[in-house]
């Protein structure tokens, strides 16, 4: 029968995978704590957690919440990040983590109940982040709302610009 500080952290991990987008996996071997500690703060400015469990544990939780199957990744020292709203922003903290620090290794992970491998996980990554898209949705959406009311105008401008140059010309004379 498993211990009672085993069945607290499953239960603490069924919590965690409850409402996230996306839990990434990584090899965090070889980094200092300031490291950690910055590499968290990243990931919390990403909006998403970043937690040590024990791989049999998460195991255990997967198995019992019908997630997707993460054997594949879950040997070695392991970190969960479980990203919130936005899975590519915290995909994106990791993968720009690695790139300064070759001791971080992104293994894998899960999102929208599919298992992701690690050079998945970089191509999420190098997506636009939700604030991005949502940009370019507003831009394309708008621009032909805008060249529509520049052209509705034209004639009001060109009428205007008339009006003018007949006032300057009499006031010249």
């Amino acid at each position: 029968m498993p211990n009672v500080q085993n069945q607290e952290t499953l239960v603490k991990i069924k919590e965690d995978l409850q409402d996230v987008t996306a839990v990434w996996v990584v090899d965090y071997r070889g980094l200092t704590v300031k490291e950690i500690q910055t590499l968290r703060s990243n990931i919390r400015e990403a909006d998403a957690l970043m937690k040590v469990y024990k791989n049999t544990l998460m195991h255990i939780a997967v198995e019992e919440m019908e997630l997707p199957n993460l054997d594949s990744v879950l040997e070695g020292p392991s970190a969960f990040v479980f990203a919130g709203a936005d899975p590519v922003a915290s995909a994106k903290a990791l993968k720009d983590f690695a790139k300064t620090n070759k001791n971080l290794v992104i293994k894998g992970g899960m999102m929208d109940g599919q298992f992701v491998d690690a050079a998945q996980v970089e191509a999420i990554a190098s997506l636009p982040s939700r604030e991005e898209l949502i940009a370019k949705l507003l831009g394309t959406i708008s621009n032909p709302l805008v060249k529509t009311v520049r052209v509705l105008n034209g004639p009001m401008e060109a009428f205007a610009r008339c009006v003018s140059a007949i006032a300057d010309q009499k006031n010249a004379a």
